[in-house]
């Protein structure tokens, strides 16, 4: 890969999660939604667009699907919840300085 693909592709990424945090910070600053409904939403909507790509994937590698068979669960789920939802409550209760230094 070379340097410019890497600085491009950063650079992205970077503007990609300031874009995210921006977002979850307009939709809870308002107290248009709560922190949970908010998680909620956003995991659900996560699952409802992985889901189909998944199965798509599996179809085109059905033996590579077959060797290495998937080791997400409920509990890879409650985690990745968990995860969210406290990054839902800080935006909320935490100033953006401090995110972002906690973040980064």
């Amino acid at each position: 890969m070379s340097i410019g693909r890497t600085v491009a592709l950063t650079l992205f990424a970077l503007v990609a999660f300031a874009s995210n945090s921006l977002l979850c910070r307009v939709a809870l600053g308002r107290d248009a939604i709560d922190p949970a409904s908010f998680t909620g939403i956003r995991i659900a909507s996560g699952a409802m667009l992985l889901w189909p790509l998944a199965r798509l994937e599996r179809g085109r590698h059905p033996r590579r699907a077959a060797l290495a068979p998937s080791r997400a669960g409920w509990r890879s789920g409650l985690l990745l919840f968990a995860y969210a939802i406290a990054f839902s409550l800080a935006y909320v209760t935490l100033s953006a300085s401090t995110g972002a230094l906690i973040l980064f």
